[in-house]
């Protein structure tokens, strides 16, 4: 079986799993990454894993940088390999392996939305029109969808108005590694530390976190992620003298996982604005903390806040300074009750498995690679 996976972004995410699921079991992957943000400059990476190793690598570096660029990333490759599945990780990626499809180079395709934007470009405007409708042609034309929660399932199936023989949607959620991520020890409240992890814009509520830490006292802080706000925020908790360590774009996600476990409570301030599409999303970045074992503090915006407040040890708070440094406080005030929170997020966390969920994903599929894991 020869398999293609075609996405934006070098970050870790729910392409960069499915390629290692399938190339730890030996199958034969092809990646085409286009680069998402400007910040991730403007190579496009075509690697080959075969036998359980990379075996090659090109790169294809063109003069315009994201989201221009967004056009030429059908072109890259002209020419992509022949594979029996081709899964695209935007319409774009998902349309290509239609015309692959169409001309005998793939045999089935599926389209894996990472997330569900409403008016992607502004309402109205020419490209949310045309990103609308080849959205729609893959959601109908493919030979299966995958989304990443019911949400934004069920508000994509609304605004396409789908029809009833379009490719049937599975909902499989953000996973972790397990058995891979380092976890925060059972002092890790000591350290004191907080971490975000995530894109530094205005929806994000970075802000909102730099605004609370300085009521903090002795509390430190990570801020794994870049974005059109770094160089603000920057500035801003220089002036302030922030116990801050900004470490812009990480792009190792071993190196991610291993600043996580040293820290002692993750968050995720997102603002509670209608415009933020993160209530129709399962945010990476609250499994990663779940997964390396820490306490989460979160503003009711994701649609899986309230479950991870009753079941994973997290805190919902509302989106303010005061109300994050009190449930921040709160959570290093208390050892017992911060163990027994890392406790909760660990077995939560052990439901989101990449190694279970891409393994039932698949066999539903009829995709399941016959090879025992590589170790």
């Amino acid at each position: 079986m020869i398999v293609a996976i075609v996405s934006n972004g070098f970050a870790d995410g729910p392409a960069q799993a499915l390629r290692d699921y399938l190339v730890a079991r030996g199958v034969r992957v092809v990646t085409i990454f286009h680069p998402l943000t400007p910040e991730q400059g403007r190579s496009h990476r075509v690697a080959t894993y075969a036998g359980g190793a990379h075996v090659k690598e090109r790169r294809v570096r063109l003069p315009l940088r994201p989201p221009a660029s967004f056009l030429l990333d059908p072109f890259v490759p002209l020419f992509p390999t022949q594979v029996d599945a081709w899964f695209g990780f935007n319409p774009l990626a998902c349309a290509r392996g239609l015309v692959a499809r169409r001309t005998g180079r793939a045999r089935r395709v599926v389209l894996w939305s990472v997330d569900f934007v409403p008016d992607r470009f502004g309402p109205g405007t020419l490209p949310t029109r045309i990103y609308d409708r080849v959205d729609r042609l893959c959601c109908r034309d493919a030979d299966a969808r995958v989304e990443l929660s019911e949400a934004a399932r069920d508000a994509r199936n609304r605004r396409h108005d789908l029809p009833r023989e379009s490719a049937h949607a599975y909902v499989v959620p953000m996973g972790a590694w397990i058995d891979r991520v380092p976890t925060t020890p059972p002092d890790g409240f000591r350290r004191r530390r907080l971490v975000f992890l995530g894109h530094l814009v205005a929806r994000q509520g970075v802000r909102t976190l730099l605004d609370a830490l300085s009521t903090l006292g002795d509390v430190a802080a990570d801020v794994i992620g870049t974005g059109p706000l770094e160089t603000e925020l920057r500035e801003h908790a220089k002036r302030a003298d922030l116990p801050i360590t900004f470490h812009g774009y990480v792009a190792d996600h071993r190196e991610v996982e291993r600043l996580l476990s040293r820290s002692s409570v993750g968050v995720a301030p997102y603002g509670q604005t209608d415009e933020t599409f993160t209530r129709f999303a399962d945010p990476g970045k609250l499994k990663a903390y779940l997964a390396a074992g820490l306490p989460i503090v979160l503003t009711d915006v994701p649609p899986n806040a309230r479950e991870l407040a009753s079941e994973a040890g997290a805190e919902v708070v509302a989106d303010d300074p005061a109300a994050l440094a009190g449930a921040i406080s709160r959570a290093l005030a208390a050892p017992d009750q911060w163990r027994a929170r890392r406790e909760s997020a660990l077995a939560y966390a052990r439901r989101f498995d990449w190694d279970v969920l891409l393994g039932d994903l698949l066999a539903e599929l009829d995709l399941s690679p016959s090879a025992k894991p590589i170790r």
